[in-house]
């Protein structure tokens, strides 16, 4: 019989649809406020969980990965940009394509600073108290974060770093890389149930994580 907490999954899929719409609000903002207008027109530019989410990214492969215990990955709809409205397109693609996971970077980062001020009491049989439920979600809030950060700076389509790898290649070179996209999906898939995540994910993310102070 599996083992299912489902307060934890439901906790868990909160955390992660917030740090999800965060991060693709951030890009949309961004692509907005650099002259772009698609993501506005589009109703992107918005902290609408509902806007943002994608049904198998957000919600079902989250589910699957938990219930499978593999690592709680997701994605959420990518947000639409039209170089043609960018006055300097290179530069621009570069900055909206960052600003994704340098979201998730700064809500870990607002995470862990609650938590190195948050007085966290031991949870007793005769006293009720919410800082260790707390704690415990600031502390989901600043991994998951850190994760998504890390993960979305791959060099794979369709993540960020993928994304930022185009826009930084010559034309040339550029074309033959987005070759690969649409094979993008299978090789993170490839990457998540192997040993490829814990070489590859698994260091930067925890380097990270030992430079954010929680106590």
């Amino acid at each position: 019989m599996l083992d299912i907490n489902v307060a934890q999954i439901f906790i868990d899929l909160v955390v992660l649809l917030f740090s999800l719409t965060i991060h693709e609000f951030a890009h949309a903002w961004t692509a907005d406020r650099l002259g772009d207008p698609t993501a506005r027109r589009l109703g992107r530019v918005s902290l609408n969980p509902l806007v943002h989410a994608d049904p198998i990214g957000t919600i079902l492969f989250p589910v699957i990965a938990m219930l499978s215990h593999a690592p709680l990955i997701g994605w959420a709809k990518p947000v639409p940009v039209d170089g043609r409205y960018l006055r300097q397109p290179r530069r621009d693609l570069v900055l909206i394509t960052s600003a994704g996971p340098a979201s998730n970077l700064l809500l870990a980062v607002v995470a862990s600073l609650v938590l190195a001020v948050l007085p966290v009491s031991p949870q007793t049989l005769d006293t009720v108290t919410t800082t260790p439920p707390l704690a415990r979600g600031l502390t989901q809030l600043m991994q998951l974060n850190v994760l998504l950060a890390v993960f979305n700076m791959l060099p794979i389509p369709p993540l960020d770093g993928g994304n930022l790898l185009a826009a930084l290649l010559p034309r040339s070179f550029r074309s033959i890389f987005n070759q690969i996209r649409p094979y993008g999906f299978i090789l993170l898939y490839a990457l998540v149930l192997t040993d490829g995540y814990r070489t590859i994910v698994v260091p930067p993310y925890e380097f990270i994580l030992s430079w954010l102070p929680t106590h």
